[in-house]
């Protein structure tokens, strides 16, 4: 039987402001392997201005202004509900998985491909990295861990790649694609071999997608750590195979889009049951050799309904 001090070693790249990830996610990464560093980013006002100029040129002026006019109103109908509900996770992460994390190495930058952080990766040595980051990483620096950098992409892969699957995934009704997707990171946005995927509960007409994506990944903890692990010890873990379904990259949620969402999410509540989508879905992982599923006996294949830290402008 393997022993904690066998577990692979792994660093956590996340932002200072997510307490999620740099409590929550952290404690759970210190108990089911070793946590070998936290690199810390600090976030300044100038890159949210890259990003608002990013998203300009994605969507243009009125695309942009629907943009702002979400954020807006988030912050004002679900931002109160939305840090209730991370306070409560991150209680019940630090209570599921106790660790000592004042004793974890880290380092706080403006960026995680700056010379510092690639200095810290470089004498850390770690087997995995986790990337719960906004931040396209380089080359450089994705390639440091020897088993690879991985991310907890709040979408379906391959089909809600880049910002706020979850969200775009319901404004599109495609409620059997709202989850998470543990892939490695490539050059590409959330390009890479894709792992596991991953859903949850949710009440679509009650929470807001920042709670649903986070859901998403918390519930799934268990399962995520079981498939690191086996490509850590280099076990035969094939990835999900994605060929032949659709790809599309997604960007900011905007308020015309919540709009239609909810109302239709308050239509469907007040159907009749039967007919009605389920909102639990599936977990399926390849986290074992050939592939096994984890939790419900859903192979991961195409033809099945339901089958990251990688765009600068992320979120």
């Amino acid at each position: 039987m393997s022993t904690h001090a066998e577990a692979p070693t792994v660093v956590l790249i996340c932002h200072e402001a997510e307490r999620l990830d740099r409590d929550g996610v952290a404690s759970w990464l210190a108990s089911t392997m070793r946590l070998a560093g936290l690199l810390i980013i600090r976030d300044g006002a100038g890159r949210r201005w890259q990003a608002a100029r990013r998203e300009l040129r994605r969507v243009g002026p009125l695309g942009l202004l629907d943009v702002i006019a979400f954020r807006a109103y988030a912050r004002f109908a679900h931002a109160a509900h939305d840090a209730r509900w991370e306070d409560a996770a991150v209680a019940e992460l630090r209570r599921r998985y106790p660790a000592r994390l004042d004793d974890v190495p880290r380092v706080a930058v403006a960026s995680p491909n700056s010379s510092e952080a690639k200095d810290f990766l470089q004498r850390l040595q770690p087997d995995l990295v986790i990337a719960r980051c906004k931040v396209l990483l380089r080359r450089d620096i994705f390639e440091i861990p020897r088993a690879g950098t991985f991310v907890l992409h709040p979408g379906i892969c391959p089909e809600y790649r880049n910002a706020h699957g979850c969200f775009w995934a319901l404004a599109n009704r495609d409620r059997s694609r709202v989850g998470m997707t543990l892939l490695r990171v490539d050059a590409g946005i959330d390009t890479g071999p894709v792992y596991l995927h991953g859903t949850c509960e949710y009440d679509e007409s009650r929470d807001s997608h920042i709670v649903i994506q986070q859901r998403a990944v918390v519930d799934n903890l268990d399962a995520i750590g079981r498939t690191l692990i086996s490509v850590a010890r280099g076990e035969d873990v094939r990835p999900v195979d994605t060929a032949g379904r659709p790809s599309a990259t997604w960007g900011q949620p905007r308020l015309t889009s919540y709009l239609r969402w909810k109302l239709a999410a308050r239509r469907d509540r007040a159907a009749p049951l039967k007919g009605r989508p389920t909102t639990r879905v599936q977990t399926t992982s390849v986290g074992h050799p050939v592939g096994a599923s984890v939790g419900h006996p859903v192979a991961a294949n195409v033809g099945h309904p339901f089958t990251g830290c990688q765009d600068e402008a992320r979120r």
